[in-house]
């Protein structure tokens, strides 16, 4: 039986420029009773901008708190509760302009939120739309974007974006030996083939510094998704003997 609705929104127009990390860096964030869900036999990480629109916590929209950006840096695991493989996402950062949202999310799920002013933009260019999403950190602003293909496809079985969009449950590491554990979701996205993107950030100052290789150079793909409803549940503990 799911677990009660804790948040219910929109996550609209969503930017994830991937990359290849070493998957060593990701081992003081890997949660016990996890492990890393490869990519053809690479791990990833994805810096993500996407937009939360009419959000709802626990049913109620807070004023000030309902339509905000967010930026995040995650990675891909999945685990296996003694039936099936659960594929999930875990978030070393996430950036929203609000410190109320940071500070239920950091309380509640063990996340690692900050707050930050942020701001964005979406404009029409011919047959593609430029969204840009941007955040500042220490007096600078940083950014992350794409311009999209309006064009909108159906994600296939099989394909990258299918690895990289479809993970339906996050988890968070709480202590050496457990593991929050939490249901997302949403229906299948669709997608607009990605024309050129933009990433320009402080990444050792952001995310540290065994990042910086990584992230300052090429990524090996650039999505964009319209997104949708989404539905987040109540987390659980997973306590690993």
């Amino acid at each position: 039986m799911p677990k009660p609705q804790f948040l219910k929104a929109q996550w609209k127009n969503l930017v994830m420029i991937n990359y290849e990390v070493d998957p060593r860096i990701l081992d003081p964030y890997l949660p016990p009773g996890t492990e890393l869900d490869l990519w053809q036999g690479k791990a990833l990480v994805s810096m993500v901008g996407f937009m939360f629109l009419d959000t709802k916590v626990l049913g109620i929209k807070w004023p000030w708190h309902v339509n905000f950006e967010e930026v995040n840096l995650r990675f891909y695991v999945k685990h296996f509760n003694g039936t099936e493989w659960k594929r999930g996402a875990v978030f070393v950062s996430e950036i929203v302009p609000k410190p109320i949202i940071a500070s239920i999310a950091n309380n509640l799920y063990k996340e690692h939120y900050s707050a930050m002013p942020m701001r964005h933009s979406v404009i029409a260019v011919d047959d593609h739309t430029q969204f840009l999403y941007e955040w500042k950190f220490k007096g600078k602003w940083n950014k992350l974007g794409a311009t999209a293909s309006n064009q909108l496809l159906d994600i296939k079985p099989g394909i990258a974006e299918e690895f990289i969009f479809e993970h339906y449950w996050g988890y968070n590491k709480l202590s050496a030996t457990s593991t929050m554990e939490y249901q997302v979701e949403h229906v299948s996205w669709q997608t607009g083939k990605v024309k050129d993107y933009v990433f320009d950030a402080d990444v050792a100052g952001l995310y540290g510094e065994a990042f910086k290789p990584y992230l300052d150079k090429e990524p090996v793909s650039a999505f964009f998704a319209v997104g949708s409803d989404i539905k987040v549940r109540m987390g659980d503990k997973i306590v690993v003997k």
